[in-house]
Order: structure tokens, then C-alpha cells, then sequence
């Protein structure tokens, strides 16, 4: 009965659980197991056909090799990324207080916004950002950034990384400043150099920070649409869209409702297997 006590205090977030994750997450798998209309009507049960469906869809392998790079490059350049800024922004100089609210500036503007701003400063007859590269010699005259698929889907993981630094970099910044500087002291009196001192006492201790933040990433980055909608969302084709994106055509082009439940079922599936082969390999909580 003890174990039962602190049930009424848990009671209400446990309700709410239930009522915004759990529910629509069995409804969207009850969803793709039927038949519906492009109105969405239930015509009965389709069993596996929506999922034969997704299998047989003709550019499923390019959407699917999209979706890694996608999320491996995101991911793996923020990450890096924002271990060095981390690091540069624990150290003492003058105005690091301004820095640091500067670097919190992406995250607090609207992702739509940010995307919008890098569609329209790239476009080839009017983009500021566009005028620059030729200005300084980049290019020898505009280029259409965002009506290629591939320059398209590059830059848009451009936006993607930029708009993920801010959390990322302030969740290793606060495991930095959790280690004692007096061990970083100690390393330093016995000769270890900068470098061995990363290697062998930061980054194990910056172990469940990363997890943390890596693990947050993966599920924004491999759910993200706003970016890839604002960048690529009027190229034709599927040559620069992900799983996420996908969805969404099938609901709004297609019109199949019950298809894009179950991609929603295989994405949700995929995200949960990752992260749990990323917890099996990196093991945050392990003690070294």
C-alpha cells in the first residue's frame, strides 16, 4: 500500500499522459489498419494494406535515405557544433552574458520565421543573401538555392542545425559548469594536456548531458516539418522529402488518411528503435 501513496499526486499527470500521448498514439494504430475515405469516412477493416501500401510506394527508398542523412547530419553537426560553443561560452571574457543571450536568438524566434528568412534572402533574383555570395565572389552570378532539390534539402538542414544550437549548446554549457574545476586542476598539476583532460574527464562527465540533448534531437529533427515545408515544400516530386514530410502529402495531396497513419505508425517505430539502440551503445547512465 506504501507503494501506492504517491499515487494521487501522480494521478494528474498520469491522466494527461494518457489523454495526449497514449490515445492518439493507439488511435493513429487503430487508424492504419482501416479503410478510410479521402474524406475520412471508415469504410471497415483493411488489415495490412495501408502498410503494403507505404511499401510499395515507388520513391520510398530515396524518402528513406533522405530521412537518415536528414537526421544524421542534423544531429551529428549540432552536436559538434555546440560542444565547442559550450566550451568556448564556460570560459571567462568580456561580454560572454551578451554572447550567451545571443546564442538563445534562434531558439526564441518562430522556426517558420527562421526558414522564411533563409527562403526568401537566398532567392536568385531578389535573396540579400544571394547578392552577398556574388558580391564577395562566391558565385559568379544568383543561384536558385531553394528550386533545386538537393541545394534545397542542404539548406534546409542548414536552417535545422542554426535553429537547434541554442538548446543544444545550453544543455552541455550546464553540464560543463556541473564539473569541479578542481579536478580539471588536478589533471593540469599531473601534465595531462588539454586535449587528454577532454577526452578522459569532460566528455564522461558530460556523458548524460549529450545523451540528453542528442536524444531531444533526434525526436525534433526526424519529426520536423515547418523547415522542409517552408524550403522544399514547392519542389515537385519526392526527391527532397523525408518520412515526416510524406505524411503530410498524403494527407493534403493524396488524400489517404489511412496511409499516412500507418507512415505515422513506421515513424514513430523507427524513432523509438534509434533511440534505443543510441541508449544501448552510449549507456548515459553508466558509471565509468
Amino acid at each position: 500500500m506504501r507503494r501506492l501513496g504517491p499515487l494521487p499526486w501522480l494521478a494528474p499527470v498520469l491522466l494527461l499522459i494518457a489523454g495526449v500521448v497514449l490515445f492518439p498514439a493507439a488511435y493513429m494504430g487503430w487508424t492504419s489498419l482501416r479503410d478510410l475515405s479521402e474524406y475520412g469516412i471508415d469504410r471497415g477493416a483493411a488489415g495490412l494494406e495501408n502498410y503494403r501500401n507505404l511499401w510499395e510506394f515507388p520513391d520510398l527508398g530515396r524518402i528513406l535515405f533522405n530521412t537518415v542523412v536528414w537526421v544524421v547530419g542534423v544531429v551529428g553537426s549540432t552536436v559538434l557544433i555546440s560542444l565547442g560553443l559550450a566550451q568556448f561560452l564556460n570560459k571567462a571574457f568580456p561580454g560572454r552574458r551578451i554572447v550567451r543571450l545571443a546564442v538563445i536568438v534562434p531558439w526564441a524566434a518562430s522556426v517558420v520565421m527562421t526558414a522564411t528568412v533563409f527562403y526568401y534572402g537566398l532567392d536568385a533574383f531578389y535573396g540579400l543573401m544571394n547578392q552577398l555570395f556574388v558580391d564577395i565572389g562566391i558565385l559568379d552570378k544568383p543561384y536558385g538555392f531553394t528550386k533545386n532539390a538537393l541545394s534545397a534539402f542542404v539548406v534546409s538542414m542548414v536552417v535545422a542545425v542554426f535553429v537547434s544550437l541554442p538548446f543544444t549548446t545550453y544543455t552541455l554549457l550546464a553540464g560543463l559548469q556541473a564539473i569541479p574545476s578542481e579536478v580539471l586542476e588536478a589533471a593540469e598539476v599531473d601534465g595531462a594536456s588539454r586535449w587528454r583532460s577532454y577526452r578522459h574527464i569532460v566528455l564522461p562527465n558530460l556523458r548524460a548531458a549529450l545523451a540528453v540533448a542528442t536524444i531531444i534531437n533526434i525526436i525534433n529533427v526526424f519529426n520536423s516539418l515547418p523547415i522542409l515545408r517552408t524550403i522544399t515544400g514547392s519542389i515537385p516530386g519526392y526527391e527532397a522529402d523525408t518520412t515526416t514530410t510524406l505524411i503530410f502529402k498524403y494527407i493534403q495531396t493524396e488524400r489517404q488518411v489511412d496511409t499516412a497513419s500507418a507512415l505515422s505508425v513506421v515513424n514513430f517505430g523507427l524513432v523509438l528503435v534509434i533511440i534505443l539502440v543510441y541508449l544501448a551503445v552510449v549507456r548515459p547512465m553508466q558509471e565509468d
